[in-house]
């Protein structure tokens, strides 16, 4: 499945090959769409024989409304509705996971998921099988993370067998952490983590990937980066904002701080928390003594106690290195409902559009026949939907952008200012546009959406449940864009609007969880890490690895081809001592004389 475009060869003495990956989505879109038409299929035939066969004649039909409430069938069937729609939202969750579970089994027989360095320059068959099931779980994923029932995740993922998850357990709504991730029992993991079980280290480059491993009793404060490999300890306890690098063993019982994370004492976390001693010995032993249910109810609540107290949190600001302090577009508080206005034309129209396509042709096809045609018309219907926004929206911006240019600079962020207010209503539409496609059945036409909002891209780069702006941006080709990254052409700094273009180059990769600030140049086959930040107007150049937060630093070349994949090194945290360790390079035998296993750094 996975295909050649072009082979690349460096002119050197050991000619490193650098082959395009492109993925067959030509065979896999059908198998997407088995599990969508199966999922609707069986509880779309449930639910119109519901009504046809009951519903209609008892309640639809009643010509008196007294009749609605003294007649018994009537008042069953108006009661029971809200039931079956639950019952039939059920049994489509549930067959998409039973689906996907088949799916996913077949693979893991093809090529079993097993932890390694992947070589991302090689085609092989577990390059093939890893890009496969990175497709296959998007949908179920989704469907269940953004529905009425989110915790049902959980199970979906221990059913499906991507996951282990343990008893009492909570994960918040988190980035990636969709498979080969194991996490024990009564333990939570705050909200908008980032977990993942494999890291893309360039274009040409590898993937780490290894099984993410969360002990019993571990508690994460939330914005918490978990990279491949890991292993936690029980009792173990991360504060915000700290992340862990790749193979990072932490013994347990302590507490954890900082990117890199590191282990930190009681003194610390009694200051960033600004609670006593005795408060943290009276928590410790209330863990100790309840039984696990109620252990994760007082967890939540000294969570949520906690956090209240950071508010209260008094900073020596002389002692603190603060950089820029920025909010993203997608996340100003203060939102412009004058320019709201504009989604209702937009919707009713592309509405309309909608439900007039699906009575005409509906007319002419018998009842029972459109029952078997429920899953199309969902899935046809809602992309005339959001299509026909995409197209009247596109028509609103041309408008507006002929009464007043968008364009680059510095501007005052206050109402009056012209370039403000346009680019506030700017976001706003596009804002629209970028949520209806994202929050699809198939979320890759979004890149469709950038191109039809005037971002430069195409479709052989992929962002992963990424944001970006929708001004000023020019994507090359085979970008990667990771889980949770931002890229911002525009940002707020203080009461100053800062648009700048951002330019990213061919074959590069922007790490989940980071930031590309307005103005960034990221030159061809640059990679920025994991967690990490550039300031405006920053230049990475290319073939080159950047990381840190607040302002990416140069690291190394990005030679990840070059070198040997057969070696990792794991940080013991706590001891803070470095392994160097033997690993399997995941590829078909008759393609290992392919690797260059040079051991430069």
């Amino acid at each position: 499945m996975v295909l050649s475009n072009s082979v690349q060869k460096e002119n050197s003495e050991n000619s490193i090959i650098k082959e395009e990956i492109s993925l067959n989505l030509r065979l896999w879109l059908p198998l997407f769409y088995i599990i969508y038409y199966c999922s609707f299929l069986v509880p779309g035939i449930i639910f119109m024989l519901y009504i046809m066969l009951f519903y209609l004649p008892y309640f639809l039909e009643v010509r008196t409304f007294i009749s609605l409430f003294t007649n018994l069938n009537s008042l069953i069937a108006s009661l029971t509705i809200p039931f079956i729609i639950i019952i039939c939202y059920l049994i489509h969750l549930f067959i998409i996971a039973l689906i996907t579970r088949w799916f996913w089994r077949f693979s893991e027989k093809k090529s079993p998921s097993k932890p390694g360095i992947i070589p991302r320059n090689i085609p092989s068959k577990t390059l093939n099988y890893y890009h496969f099931r990175s497709f296959i779980i998007k949908y179920p994923k989704n469907a269940f993370s953004r529905g009425i029932f989110p915790w049902l995740l959980k199970w979906m993922y221990n059913f499906v067998g991507t996951n282990k998850i343990g008893k009492s357990s909570v994960v918040e709504e988190q980035l990636a952490g969709d498979r080969f991730v194991e996490i024990g029992e009564n333990t939570y993991i705050g909200t908008n983590p980032g977990i993942s079980s494999h890291s893309v280290e360039g274009i040409f480059g590898n993937i780490s990937f290894a099984k993410v491993k969360i002990g019993n009793n571990v508690t994460a404060a939330g914005f918490n980066c978990f990279a491949p490999g890991i292993d936690i300890g029980d009792n173990s306890r991360w504060l915000p904002m700290t992340g862990a690098t790749k193979y990072n063993i932490m013994k347990g019982n302590n507490y954890y701080f900082g990117t890199p994370l590191r282990k930190i004492f009681k003194r610390k976390v009694m200051d960033y928390l600004q609670i006593t001693e005795e408060d943290l010995k009276r928590a410790e032993e209330l863990t100790e003594k309840l039984e696990l249910k109620k252990q994760r109810k007082k967890k939540v609540r000294r969570f949520i106690k906690m956090t209240e107290n950071l508010e209260d949190n008094k900073i020596d600001s002389s002692k603190v290195d603060y950089t820029i302090d920025f909010v993203t577009t997608s996340a100003i508080s203060k939102i412009g409902y004058k320019f709201l206005a504009l989604y209702i034309p937009i919707l009713w129209i592309s509405g309309y559009m909608a439900v007039a396509v699906f009575f005409d042709v509906s007319s002419y096809i018998p009842w029972y026949i459109n029952m078997f045609l429920i899953p199309v018309w969902l899935f046809v219907l809602y992309f005339i939907f959001i299509f026909g926004v995409a197209i009247f929206t596109k028509a609103f911006l041309l408008i507006i952008n002929m009464i007043h240019k968008p364009k680059e600079g510095v501007f005052r962020a206050e109402e009056g200012n012209q370039d403000y207010e346009f680019w506030r209503l700017r976001v706003e539409l596009k804002k629209l546009v970028f949520w209806l496609m994202n929050n699809g059945p198939l979320p890759w036409v979004v890149m469709w959406g950038f191109r039809w909002m005037g971002i430069r891209v195409d479709f052989s780069s992929h962002m992963q449940d990424a944001w970006t702006d929708g001004d000023f941006i020019e994507f090359g080709r085979n970008v990667t864009v990771g889980q949770g990254a931002v890229v911002m052409s525009s940002m707020v700094v203080g009461k100053y609007l800062i648009i700048k273009k951002v330019v990213i180059g061919d074959y590069t990769v922007v790490g989940g969880l980071s930031n590309i600030s307005p103005g960034t140049i990221m030159g061809k086959e640059s990679v920025i890490g994991a967690f990490s930040s550039t300031i405006p107007d920053q230049i990475l150049e290319p073939a080159w690895i950047y990381l840190g937060p607040q302002s990416a630093r140069k690291l190394k070349p990005n030679k990840y081809a070059e070198q040997r994949r057969d070696v990792i090194y794991e940080k013991h945290v706590d001891d803070e001592i470095k392994y160097e360790v033997q690993q399997e390079v995941n590829i078909d035998e008759d393609k290992k004389k392919l690797l260059n296993n040079n051991s430069e750094d």
